[in-house]
C-alpha cells in the first residue's frame, strides 16, 4: 500500500546532510520518492509499505545519525462514559507501532498523542480509536462534533416513559398491569440504555470493564427478572427500579457533562480570542481576508476597537492594546512604532498598521493555545495511581456484588428478592468514574486558570514536581535583571571603538550594549578577520597580525595582558556592574562599564518565595563580591558565583544532591542545561518566544512575581487533587458496604435506585470540587 507522509528530520547541519539522506533512502526498495527540504528539516516520502516499513525507514534515518522528529497532536475524543474507557483506548493506542505516548484526559474528553508519522498516521490513529467504540477528532471541528454528546434529549425520552411506569406501580392496580409495565419498560432498557450496553460491549471486547458493564449488569438483573415474573413465574416486579436507576445515572451524566464542560471553560475563552478576519494592504489596496490567507511580513490596518489578528510589529500609528486575555494583567500597554503586538488581543484607541511576523501555529495565542491542550492531556504521576486501582475495580465490585447476593441468599437465608436488590444495589452505587476523574478535572481547571494568569504548566509532572519545591534558583541576567544593560562609562573613545568593532560579530546582552553605545555616539568601527568566544570569560579577535582581547580581568592576566590599577580599581567589586576590558596582543588599550538594572519586582518575588517558605538562590557568572551585592539588593541570601555557562546544570545538580526538591529560572537559552536538570525548569517567556522547550512552566508576562504564582498554583491543584482521590476513595468504601447489606442490621440498606443516585452525585461533586480552583487569586 502506498503512503506518503511529511516529517520533521532532526539533526541536519547543512545541505550535504540532506543531500545524504535523499541519496540513501530513494535507493532503498520501495521508496517511491523523497524530497528533502533543508531549510525547513522536513522531508516527504512516498513508499510502499508492502516493501518497506516505517519503521525500516526511520532505523535507517537513525545509522546515518540523524533522528525522525516525533509528532505531537490533540484529539478530541467523544464516546467516553467514564474514565475506564479512556483507560481502554490509551491501553489498547500504546500498544500501536510507532505511538510513542498517548494520554486521555476523561474530564477534558481530550487525548494527547506523541507518534512516528512514519509509521502510523493521525488518520490511522482516528481508524483505531473508532475501532474501540469512540470517535477520535483531529484539527478544524465539524458542527456536529462540536455539539458534545448530549444527554437531554435521552433523558427527557426516558423520564417520559420513567413517571408513567413509577405511578403505576406504586398507585394502580389496573388490568394486565404487567404487561403494561413490560411494554413501557422495554424501549427503556433498550433505548435509554443503548448506550451502556454499547460501551460495554466494547469494552469487554478490548479486554477490560467500564462503568457501561455495571450499569448494564444491574438494570439487566432488574429488567429479566421482571421479564421472567411477567411471563414465567410468580414474583416481584422491579420495572421501575430499572426505570429509575436508568433515570438517574442519565441524570448524573447530564450533570457530569455540564460541569465538565466548565472545567475548559479557560481554554474555550482562548480559542475565542482568534481573530477570524483581517484587512490587510494588498497592491495598494484595503481588503478584508480570513486570518488563514495572511502571509508573513503582510501590512495589516487595524483599527480601534479590533482584535489584533495575528503578532506583528507595529510600522505605523500609536495606540494601547488591551492584553488582559492573554497575560491576566489589566492596565493596557502602549505600543508605539516598532512594538510587539499579538494576535487576539485587543486594539482600545488608536490606528495602528502592523507587519505580520507569525502566523498560524507560531502566533503567540496558538502556541499557549498548545501548550494548555498539552498539559491538559498529560498525566499527573499520581493518576498512576487511580488508573491502578480502576483497571480492577469493576472486576472487583462484581465479585462483591455476586458475594453479597450468595452470601445473603445461600448463608443467610435472606430472601430471593433481598439477596436480588443487594447485588443491584452494588452494582449501580460502585463508581469508578468519580476516581478517574480526581485528576483530569484539576489539572483542566487549573491549566486554565494558569493561563489566564500568564503561567503554563507544560504538563501534570510538572505540576505535581512544583508543588514540592524547596529551592528557586534565579539565573541572574534577564532574570533577576531586566537583560538590558547599558553602557555607563569608558576609559577612551578608543577602548569603546575598539570593543563594539569585535562585539558588533557576538549576540549577547554586553555585547549588545557596548555596540548600541558606540552606535550612539557615532564611533566608526572596524572590520576583523577572526573571532571567537571563550564561554564565561571574554572573547579573541584577529585583524592582520593583531590578537585582540576582550572581557574579564581574569581573562586579561590569563592572557598574558596586565591590567592597570585604574582598570582593576576605579571600580570596586562589590559595585553592581560589569567591567570590559580591552587589550591589543599584550598591551591594555581600556576598560567600558556596562551596568543592569535590576527588575523592579525582583524583591517582591523573593519576599513571597520566603513567605511560603521556600528559599532563594542566585547563579551567576560574575565575581563573588559583584554577585553578593545585587543579591543583597534583592535580599537573596544564597548566593553561587563565578559559574560558567556549561557548569550551572552541575550546581543546581549539586543542591538536589543535598535533598534539594530545585526549580531553575532562567531565560531557556543559555541556561538551557541547568532548566533541563531542576526538577522544575521555569523559563521567562519574552514577547512570542513562549514555546521554550527546556521550561516545564514558561511565565508568559516576564514577570517574576509569577515564579511564588506558578509554585502557589501548582500547591493548590495538586491539594485539590487529594481532595477528589480522598472523596473518591471515601465514598466507595462507604457507600459499597451500605447497598451490599452489611449494616441492614442496623436497618441501614439502599434502595438500587437511590444508589444509582448516589452514584451519579459521587461523579458531579469530584468535577464541582475541580471547579472551585477558578475563584484561587494567585498573586493575592
Amino acid at each position: 500500500m502506498k503512503r506518503e507522509a511529511i516529517i520533521q528530520v532532526e539533526g541536519m547541519h547543512c545541505a550535504n546532510c540532506a543531500a545524504s539522506i535523499e541519496k540513501t533512502l530513494a535507493a532503498m526498495p520501495g521508496v517511491l520518492d523523497i524530497t528533502i527540504n533543508f531549510s525547513s528539516n522536513t522531508a516527504n516520502l512516498v513508499f510502499d509499505t508492502d516493501v518497506i516499513s516505517g519503521k525500516k525507514l526511520t532505523e535507517t534515518i537513525g545509522k546515518l545519525g540523524y533522528a525522525v522528529k516525533e509528532k505531537q497532536i490533540v484529539f478530541d475524543i467523544e464516546g467516553m462514559h467514564c474514565a475506564n474507557c479512556a483507560l481502554s483506548i490509551e491501553n489498547d493506542l500504546t500498544k500501536k507501532d510507532g505511538i510513542l505516548l498517548f494520554n486521555v484526559n476523561f474530564s477534558s474528553e481530550k487525548a494527547f498523542v506523541s507518534y512516528n508519522p512514519l509509521i502510523i498516521s493521525d488518520a490511522e490513529i482516528s481508524d483505531v480509536v473508532q475501532g474501540l467504540g469512540y470517535k477520535a477528532l483531529y484539527g478544524q471541528r465539524t458542527e456536529e462534533a462540536k455539539k458534545k454528546t448530549s444527554y437531554r434529549d435521552i433523558l427527557i425520552f426516558t423520564l417520559a416513559l420513567s413517571i408513567p411506569i413509577i405511578a403505576i406501580t406504586h398507585f394502580s392496580d389496573i388490568l394486565y398491569k404487567p404487561y403494561l409495565l413490560f411494554l413501557m419498560a422495554t424501549p427503556l432498557q433498550f433505548i435509554s440504555g443503548y448506550s451502556f450496553y454499547r460501551g460495554a460491549y466494547y469494552s469487554l471486547r478490548s479486554g477490560s470493564a467500564n462503568m457501561d458493564v455495571l450499569v448494564v449488569m444491574g438494570t439487566s438483573a432488574a429488567y429479566f427478572y421482571s421479564v421472567g415474573s411477567t411471563f414465567l413465574y410468580d414474583g416481584l416486579l422491579f420495572y421501575e427500579t430499572t426505570a429509575m436507576i436508568l433515570s438517574f445515572v442519565l441524570f448524573g451524566k447530564m450533570m457530569e457533562e455540564i460541569t465538565k464542560g466548565k472545567t475548559s471553560l479557560a481554554l474555550q475563552k482562548l480559542m475565542a480570542l482568534q481573530a477570524k478576519y483581517a484587512i490587510i494592504e494588498r497592491d495598494g489596496k484595503e481588503v478584508k481576508v480570513p486570518i488563514e490567507f495572511i502571509r508573513k511580513d503582510d501590512i495589516i490596518i487595524v483599527k480601534p476597537g479590533e482584535k489584533v489578528p495575528v503578532d506583528g510589529i507595529v510600522i505605523d500609528g500609536y495606540s494601547t492594546v488591551d492584553e488582559s486575555m492573554l497575560t491576566g494583567e489589566p492596565i493596557s500597554v502602549e505600543k508605539p512604532v516598532g512594538s510587539e503586538v499579538f494576535g487576539g488581543t485587543i486594539n482600545k484607541n488608536g490606528y495602528i498598521r502592523i507587519r505580520a511576523t507569525n502566523i498560524g501555529a507560531d502566533a503567540m495565542l496558538s502556541q499557549i493555545i498548545t501548550f494548555v491542550e498539552k498539559a491538559q492531556g498529560s498525566k499527573a504521576p499520581i493518576q498512576r495511581f487511580a488508573d491502578r486501582v480502576s483497571s480492577f475495580f469493576v472486576p472487583a465490585v462484581v465479585i462483591i456484588a455476586i458475594a453479597a447476593f450468595a452470601l445473603w441468599y445461600f448463608v443467610f437465608d435472606s430472601t430471593f428478592i433481598f439477596a436480588l436488590t443487594r447485588m443491584i444495589a452494588v452494582l449501580v452505587v460502585a463508581c469508578p468514574c468519580a476516581l478517574g476523574l480526581a485528576t483530569p478535572t484539576a489539572l483542566t481547571v487549573g491549566a486554565g486558570v494558569g493561563a489566564s494568569n500568564g503561567i503554563l504548566i507544560k504538563s501534570g509532572e510538572a505540576l505535581e514536581n512544583a508543588h514540592n519545591v524547596t529551592t528557586v534558583i534565579f539565573d541572574k541576567t534577564g532574570t533577576l535583571t531586566t537583560g538590558n544593560p547599558q553602557v555607563e562609562e569608558f576609559s577612551s573613545h578608543e577602548a569603546l571603538a575598539l570593543a563594539a568593532s569585535i562585539e558588533q560579530m557576538a549576540s549577547h546582552p554586553l555585547a549588545d550594549a557596548i555596540v548600541n553605545g558606540a552606535s550612539r555616539l557615532g564611533l566608526s568601527f572596524q572590520e576583523f578577520e577572526d573571532f571567537h568566544t571563550v564561554p564565561g570569560k571574554g572573547v579573541i579577535a584577529r585583524r592582520n597580525k593583531d590578537t585582540f582581547f576582550l572581557g574579564s580581568k581574569g581573562f586579561m592576566e590569563e592572557q598574558g595582558v596586565y591590567v592597570p590599577v585604574e582598570g582593576s580599581s576605579k571600580f570596586q567589586e562589590h559595585e553592581e556592574k560589569s567591567v570590559v576590558h580591552v587589550a591589543k596582543d599584550s598591551a591594555y588599550v581600556g576598560w567600558i562599564l556596562v551596568s543592569d538594572t535590576i527588575r523592579p519586582e525582583a524583591r517582591q518575588a523573593v519576599w513571597a518565595l520566603d513567605k511560603m517558605g521556600v528559599s532563594s538562590w542566585m547563579l551567576t557568572g560574575d565575581n563573588k563580591a559583584a554577585a553578593v551585592a545585587i543579591a543583597d539588593s534583592v535580599n537573596i541570601k544564597n548566593v553561587i558565583s563565578e559559574v560558567l555557562p556549561e557548569g550551572k546544570a552541575d550546581e543546581v545538580k549539586k543542591l538536589q544532591e543535598n535533598g534539594k526538591n530545585v526549580a531553575m529560572v532562567g531565560d531557556g537559552i543559555n541556561d538551557a542545561p541547568a532548566l533541563a536538570q531542576a526538577n522544575i525548569g521555569i523559563a521567562i517567556g519574552s514577547g512570542s518566544d513562549i514555546a521554550i522547550e527546556s521550561g516545564d512552566i514558561v511565565l508568559v508576562r516576564n514577570d517574576i512575581t509569577d515564579v511564588p504564582g506558578a509554585l502557589i498554583l501548582s500547591k493548590k491543584i495538586y491539594s485539590k487533587i487529594k481532595q477528589n482521590m480522598f472523596w473518591a476513595l471515601f465514598y466507595n468504601v462507604l457507600m459499597i458496604p451500605i447497598a451490599g447489606g452489611l449494616f441492614s442490621s442496623f436497618g441501614l440498606t439502599m434502595r438500587p435506585e437511590f444508589a444509582a443516585l448516589a452514584m451519579s452525585f459521587s461523579s458531579v461533586s469530584v468535577v464541582s470540587n475541580s471547579l472551585l480552583l477558578r475563584g484561587i487569586k494567585i498573586k493575592k
